[in-house]
């Protein structure tokens, strides 16, 4: 077999499985997860799966989901947060944070600084789960919803800042020093300069008329592989990328916003996603989580019940106790940069393939968890939500 026809075996199993699994509320791209963890087993395609090309590809849709994520950030949303879900987001991050880098650190020796990165990583939410359940029981329009909807948003801040930790570590291991250090940090300068100098000129460009989308998309994708280009001189890449989509959505106007993002999105998850989230199964040892399931389960534990706990000490007289508990279970979802995170860690020998593969584990039973859990609370409850 080659490359073409394993990537339309990938694509065809992702379509099968990805609309059998959207029936229980998991996002469908988890299906090529999925099939990444069963040909992890024993891979027949190891010489396919292990060349540059399928791992540039891999690469790609890293890049291409981190630019989406840069594209979705809404900065004036965030900073405009209320008291309330600014001290919940905070108190929920810390929290969860604080307890996963002792797992972490004590259970699989992992030094402070990295511990510290995976777990605030993995504290975020993963609002590609949440949505939907809120838009199915009519809840994205409540106050309730929007107070999960708010933490979601204002928990961006987070995602950023790891991705930017991760690249300065990244690019610190490389063994740069002296000259070479200075020239690195001015290329990181230059990575944040670029997006500044477009927005001066902001005005200059939405005045511009491009013709059609495919001109505008060209400019994106411009914007897109120059800044990963300058990034990866200093193991930043992903970085680029980001603010690449971040940059991107306070230059252009929300029409040209519109057009670039349902072209991204259709190139990224009709095609470089699925291949990203296969290689991300490829790269969890199956085996370590069958032999170790109790390591999940910790995890597991720890994330939901340090969420639910923090959330109904400080959510319970606001909201009352048991929507407080349904907003702790909620924002336990996982679907975020933690997995572009993990897989830059593991890429770069800086974590181990056990603590890589019980977060992959974890990550993917909370998916089956949550959403039934979530949905089953609400129904038996049988709460009122007021609407926003």
């Amino acid at each position: 077999m080659n490359l073409s026809l394993l990537l339309s075996l990938v694509f065809l199993l992702t379509f099968i499985f990805g609309k059998i699994i959207e029936k229980i509320r998991i996002p469908w791209i988890f299906a090529a997860l999925f099939l990444g963890l069963i040909i992890s087993i024993n891979n027949p395609f190891s010489t396919i799966t292990s060349s540059e090309n399928f791992k540039f590809l891999s690469e790609l849709g890293m890049y291409f989901l981190l630019f989406i994520i840069g594209l979705e950030l809404q900065i004036g949303k965030m900073l405009k947060q209320g008291k309330f879900i600014s001290e919940l987001t905070f108190l929920l991050v810390f929290t969860e944070t604080f307890f996963g880098a002792l797992i972490v650190h004590y259970i699989f020796g992992v030094n402070w600084g990295i511990s510290f990165l995976v777990a605030s990583s993995f504290a975020t939410v993963g609002e590609a789960v949440l949505v939907p359940i809120l838009d199915e029981f009519k809840l994205a329009d409540t106050k309730f919803g929007q107070t999960i909807l708010g933490v979601a948003t204002l928990d961006d801040i987070v995602e950023v800042l790891t991705v930017i930790v991760a690249s300065a570590i990244l690019g610190y291991s490389g063994g740069y020093t002296g000259e070479s250090f200075i020239n690195n940090l001015l290329l990181l300068g230059l990575l944040f300069f670029i997006p500044f100098l477009l927005l001066l000129f902001r005005k200059e460009l939405n005045h511009f008329k491009f013709k059609g989308i495919p001109v505008l998309f060209l400019f994106s994708l411009f914007m897109f592989f120059l800044l990963i280009g300058i990034g990866e001189f200093v193991e930043s890449g992903a970085l680029g990328a980001l603010i690449a989509g971040i940059s991107l959505k306070e230059i252009l106007n929300k029409k040209q916003i519109s057009y670039i993002k349902s072209t991204v999105e259709i190139i990224s998850y009709g095609f470089f996603v699925p291949i990203f989230f296969v290689n991300v199964g490829l790269e969890t040892n199956v085996n370590f989580i069958i032999s170790a399931p109790l390591l999940v389960l910790l995890v597991v534990a720890m994330t939901k019940s340090t969420k639910i706990i923090t959330s109904y000490l400080v959510a319970k007289n606001i909201v009352g106790k048991r929507k407080s508990i349904l907003l702790g279970i909620g924002l336990s979802v996982k679907f975020s940069t933690s997995i572009v995170i993990l897989t830059m860690l593991i890429e770069n020998n800086i974590i181990s393939s056990a603590l890589y593969s019980t977060l992959i584990g974890a990550m993917i039973l909370s998916k089956f968890i949550i959403p039934v859990l979530f949905s089953q609370l609400i129904q038996k409850w049988d709460l009122t939500f007021e609407k926003a």
